[in-house]
């Protein structure tokens, strides 16, 4: 028994390190996010070029977090409950290093767009939405540590928001283009961060729904609601 209670003792311990190692990779990501929206409004070369660098610790946060989960199954055997948390850890640190690809690939983008005529207004939209879809993030994180189902089940619903504001961008950028060619270039480029945006998004509540999965013991019954107008009209911006 007594041997038990420290196997259960050792198992958390191990747990909560690994939590902290994914709201480690949620900070970075969410930082990452909002550096590469702000390099694109401000022009900032050396911002957006340490975003790009800074993805390489993302990933290494997530090799760690498998690397850890691995062995911890190896050693502590979790079953039921406990072996779910491992799961849901495992799949949430692949949503975050997915998110961090994101915002790499935006401040690439914001440099490219650098050397373009400048689409008014649109960096200050992609910073909104980059603002709106960050909080998003932070929430399903939040929800994670503290188990909090009906948290996670607000970041569901509020991902049409962000559909919704991704759907304006798309129409915006459109009629740019339409209005003039010259435009086409930069507006495609405005596109593909704007989708890359709304992917986090996505991401964001993948997480959720894990947390729900975690909580529950089961994943959410009916689909979220979802507003992409454009059906990848566009081409999305792949990983660039």
């Amino acid at each position: 028994m007594l041997n038990d209670q420290h196997i259960l003792r050792a198992f958390d311990r191990d747990l909560e390190s690994v939590q902290a190692m994914i709201m480690k990779m949620g900070g970075l990501v969410e930082a990452a996010l909002a550096d590469a929206a702000k390099a694109l409004e401000t022009q900032d070369e050396a911002l957006a070029e340490q975003v790009r660098r800074g993805d390489a610790a993302i990933d290494a946060l997530e090799s760690d977090v498998n690397t850890e989960c691995a062995r911890l199954i190896a050693l502590r055997g979790p079953i039921a409950g406990d072996l779910r948390t491992v799961l849901t850890v495992m799949k949430i640190a692949s949503s975050l290093e997915r998110c961090g690809d994101y915002a790499k690939n935006l401040a690439k983008r914001s440099l490219l767009l650098g050397t373009m005529t400048p689409i008014p207004g649109a960096a200050g939209s992609i910073r909104r939405l980059a603002r709106q879809v960050g909080l998003l993030l932070k929430d399903a994180l939040d929800a994670f540590i503290a188990r909090d189902p009906g948290l996670a089940e607000d970041v569901r619903q509020r991902d049409h928001e962000v559909d919704q504001m991704y759907n304006a961008l798309f129409r915006e950028f459109l009629t740019f283009m339409l209005e003039d060619p010259r435009n086409i270039s930069a507006c495609m480029h405005l596109h593909f961060i704007a989708k890359n945006i709304e992917r986090v998004g996505d991401h964001a509540t993948t997480i959720a729904e894990q947390v729900i999965y975690l909580t529950t013991g089961a994943l959410p019954g009916e689909a979220r609601p979802k507003a992409d107008l454009t059906q990848d009209g566009l081409q999305s911006g792949g990983q660039g």
